[in-house]
């Protein structure tokens, strides 16, 4: 373990991000049940694995063979109990318990909530798996054990501490409870608790731009005069004033909107100052596919700003020389791209010790940032550099460990600014914010939050918006599951335009025949006036509902004439195959789980037969299920810098004529790129290697994407990865239609209740 690791970065930190705020228990959650009593406890005979290594390790290899727990978890703790000597059973059993929650999205684990809800402890159920003749449950294991027995057990000086120093697990206690962390992770929130703490600390009089009187100058410039509240504007004025900055808000509140004109903004301020030279500005995003969605809504976003009167204002305000451009980014990279991921490590070319080179950077879809990668980002971050992050606080969080927006936008929603805050924005915006968003006691990072509340994408005769409103609200006492039910139903049943709910019947000799239907032809047939007659937001007109048989129709259609030669004709090819793409993006299937029937596994190639069954694809069983066709859609899920491929690109794959004999073909797949000059990247099949076909695509995988015609598929049985938050995200990544389905019902009204716990400190 190096010194970055085991040494703490600074002195310990005296200022808490969030005061003594702790959010309430989610009902039905772990931390609402009550943990066992020691006269409860003493009741039953306390499981052997508790106090004997031996039988701990046996019930370990029980967990490993079902999926409960995982290999690694289980080699973590033989190496503990192997280099150690004297380690108690109950302290391995929390190693195993800590390795296997990170497994699982978390940064540590939480004693107490552990005791309360054992079983929330391991991945119970696997996909998979019936629970027929299961091994002791978590719940069967931990019935005697009381959480100070298990604290008294986290006393071992060479594998555990309470802090800084070098041991593997690291002890932290509060309150009523303790966690317990593998060290890299522990050290992972010091650090970026420390560096987001130093930043909105900052003290923003050493940042007089965002006092000057160009600053109003130019929000009232960038932002058209409003009767009411614009939480765009205040977003470009909070960010402007803040060394760290959050803006966050659901699909179509204008986030993109509004980032590109803070870095007008910022640019401005900028190049009034005396001798100042243009801000070094970087945009990214965690993933290709978000990067490249990125890069297409600024460079829109960019060619409709009013560059020109933001610079005669620019004049008018400074002595900068007439030639002083407002030159604003269009290109965006992946996260691992900017750091400078190496090869076969963790580890990146850029950190404290040589960080970037820029003054601000800008980080879309920031939910799905991870605390190691997070900590990694700031830590790169010169001292004097922006810090602004975009992303729905509500959307799923980030696969691997942690859930850091969400962690930080908890209290986003009543705002909590301070008096002090409210009256510089009436001042600068010329409206006063709401008394309820007003807190005395606000908290210095509560400033550096904007949540955008006003949806420009979805309004009241929207179904999609109403439905992710309707779902995302979290139980309370205000809030209980029938009323959530109850709201829930209530707009999938009021007829809006947009919105149609199917419930699938197993038992009926149809149950194909509906799926089916819609991934052919997107069911166009169930929404009102057969989605004839809308128009979007911008007064556009909106093209009905559509499925799979648009874009290899279109394929087909717009083939080019077989007697142009592919590499002699890139222009025509390129035209072809961005057609397909777009087509391709005008429906897409989601579901939520990988394995099983209801699964991407089971429903790729289920629909590449119905498609087959349709003339549309050509190819036998194997050929379908496992190799190379034409229309075959497929998703990258590793990044290729090779190929200049990342993690979430998709591309279609397309037969062209072949040089070397006339009259064949040879198969290539189209990817876009953001170079206009090359709009496609063609690649041959056999260079593809971390890819899979995406008729189906998990909701995991969508985020960062938008499509015309979306269909949420949930299964036929509950699971605990079907959550609001997992339905809230695939919902909104429709743009104009939604088709939610179930497998069975029940299965929505059993996901809209349950929550994301992501367990961190």
């Amino acid at each position: 373990m190096s010194k970055k690791d085991t040494a703490f970065k600074n002195e310990p930190m005296n200022f808490d991000l969030f005061a003594d705020y702790a959010p309430p228990a989610a009902p039905d959650s772990p931390a609402s049940a009550a943990p066992p009593t020691e006269s409860a406890a003493s009741a039953a005979q306390p499981h052997p694995a508790l106090s004997d290594t031996a039988a701990l390790l046996q019930l370990c290899e029980r967990w490993v063979s079902r999926g409960w727990l995982r290999d690694l978890d289980l080699a973590l703790v033989r190496f503990f109990e192997r280099e150690s000597q004297h380690a108690p059973p109950l302290l391995l059993l929390g190693a195993a318990l800590a390795s296997h929650q990170l497994g699982r999205g978390h940064v540590c684990l939480d004693l107490a909530a552990t005791l309360e809800a054992p079983d929330f402890a391991l991945s119970l159920p696997p996909e998979g798996d019936d629970l027929n003749d299961p091994p002791p449950l978590p719940s069967h294991v931990l019935a005697t054990l009381t959480l100070s027995e298990w604290q008294a057990a986290l006393n071992h000086p060479t594998l555990i501490s309470d802090g800084p120093g070098n041991t593997p697990l690291v002890v932290s206690h509060s309150g009523n409870t303790s966690k317990l962390y593998l060290r890299r992770y522990w050290q992972f929130e010091q650090t970026l608790h420390q560096e987001i703490a130093n930043r909105v600390n900052a003290d923003s009089s050493l940042n007089s731009s965002a006092d000057s009187p160009l600053l109003k100058s130019a929000l009232d410039t960038l932002f058209p005069a409003s009767d009411s509240l614009d939480w765009q504007k205040n977003a470009c004025a909070l960010a402007a004033r803040s060394p760290f900055a959050i803006i966050t808000g659901g699909p179509g509140t204008g986030k993109t909107t509004t980032v590109v004109r803070l870095l007008t903004l910022l640019q401005t301020l900028q190049l009034a100052q005396p001798n100042a030279h243009p801000l070094r500005i970087r945009l990214a995003a965690p993933t290709g596919k978000a990067a490249a969605r990125l890069n297409e809504s600024i460079a829109g976003q960019v060619n409709d700003l009013t560059i020109s009167e933001l610079a005669s204002l620019l004049a008018e305000h400074s002595a900068a020389s007439s030639s002083s451009a407002i030159d604003i980014p269009t290109e965006v990279t992946t996260l691992h791209r900017l750091l400078g991921a190496r090869a076969d490590t963790r580890h990146f070319r850029h950190n404290a010790a040589n960080p970037l080179a820029l003054d601000v950077l800008v980080v879309d879809e920031a939910s799905m940032v991870d605390i190691e990668m997070m900590t990694a980002l700031l830590s790169a971050l010169p001292a004097s550099a922006k810090l602004v992050l975009l992303g729905d606080k509500d959307q799923l969080a980030s696969v691997e460990a942690g859930a850091v927006l969400g962690d930080l936008c908890r209290r986003a929603d009543a705002a909590h600014y301070t008096p002090a805050t409210a009256q510089w924005l009436a001042e600068l915006t010329d409206h006063p914010l709401p008394e309820a968003l007003i807190d005395p006691n606000g908290q210095p990072l509560d400033q550096a939050i904007t949540m955008l509340r006003v949806s420009h994408r979805f309004n009241a005769h929207s179904g999609i918006g109403q439905l992710a409103q309707a779902i995302n609200q979290p139980l309370s006492d205000e809030l209980s599951e029938r009323e959530k039910h109850q709201a829930v139903h209530g707009v999938l049943n009021n007829g809006y335009a947009d919105l149609h709910h199917l419930v699938l019947k197993p038992d009926a000799q149809n149950e194909d025949s509906a799926l089916e239907r819609l991934v052919i032809t997107g069911s166009p047939e169930r929404f009102p006036n057969a989605g004839e007659g809308r128009i979007n937001h911008k007064g556009e007109p909106i093209a009905p509902p559509t499925g799979y048989r648009y874009y290899l129709n279109t394929l087909a259609r717009e083939r080019p004439d077989t007697a142009l030669a592919f590499e002699e004709n890139s222009e025509v090819y390129d035209a072809w195959a961005k057609q397909v793409l777009n087509a391709y993006s005008r429906f897409q299937l989601l579901c939520a789980l990988r394995k099983g029937p209801w699964g991407v596994e089971g429903l790729n190639l289920r629909i590449a037969k119905t498609l087959r069954s349709e003339n549309l694809l050509f190819g036998n069983d194997h050929t379908l299920e496992k190799g190379w066709f034409e229309g075959r859609p497929v998703l990258v899920t590793q990044n290729d810098y090779g190929l200049k491929l990342m993690n979430g690109d998709i591309g279609i794959t397309m037969a062209v004529p072949d040089p070397r004999t006339p009259g064949r073909s040879l198969l290539r797949v189209a990817f876009p790129t953001s170079d206009a000059e090359n709009p496609i990247h063609w690649v041959l099949p056999s260079r593809l290697h971390a890819v899979e076909t995406v008729f189906a695509m998990t909701v995991h995988k969508s985020q960062g994407s938008e499509f015309q015609h979306t269909a949420l598929l949930l299964p036929q049985t509950p699971n605990p990865i079907l959550t609001r938050e997992l339905v809230y995200t695939g919902i909104t990544r429709a743009r104009d239609w939604l088709t939610v389905l179930e497998a069975k019902r029940g299965i929505l009204n059993d996901a809209v209740t349950r929550e994301v716990m992501r367990v961190s400190g």
